[in-house]
């Protein structure tokens, strides 16, 4: 492999240096940080999941921490999805098309405004605090919302960066 592509933390790099987008060179750093930061917390959140639940046998218990685990490779995927997509599209010279890393960037971003957006909205009501008076409304409409509405805006936003892959290629 001479054109330094080497895999998922190859590819970082590789777009980083392929992308004429600013936009797009951004997502790169904010994307790979954001998804660093998952994987440690869910990471860590793991490790406290096992050592809480040790003592107790198989059952649902091993569900939950596979379930957690696959939680935790929904997030990290869509975080790391616009890279990868557009260092395939470079390795494989289907084009330097800017619009194309430009609105992958875009729907990255959005993502991760979504999952700020989908905790809000899973705040427990005991944890609440009074938001800016700027913001006020909006962030006092996303706390009545039901807790399970939190999973929308990062499923939508989830998608919108597949759209945008299947719309521009």
């Amino acid at each position: 492999m001479t054109d330094g592509y080497r895999g998922v933390f190859g590819a970082f790099p590789y777009a980083f240096r392929q992308s004429r987008s600013l936009l797009f060179r951004s997502y790169v750093l904010v994307g790979a940080l954001a998804a660093g930061a998952v994987t440690l917390l869910f990471g860590a959140g793991l490790v406290v999941l096992i050592a809480q639940t040790a003592a107790i046998e198989g059952g649902s218990l091993t569900l939950s921490r596979a379930f957690y685990v696959v939680v935790g490779l929904f997030v990290v995927a869509p975080l790391v999805a616009p890279v990868l997509f557009v260092a395939r599209r470079h390795r494989r010279r289907e084009g330097a098309d800017a619009r194309y890393d430009l609105a992958l960037s875009l729907a990255g971003y959005l993502f991760i405004a979504s999952l700020y957006v989908g905790l809000v909205i899973t705040v427990p009501a005991d944890q609440q605090s009074a938001p800016p008076s700027a913001v006020a409304p909006l962030v006092e409409t996303l706390y009545a919302l039901p807790q399970v509405a939190g999973v929308v805006p990062p499923l939508v936003a989830s998608g919108l960066i597949l759209a945008v892959h299947r719309l521009l290629r």
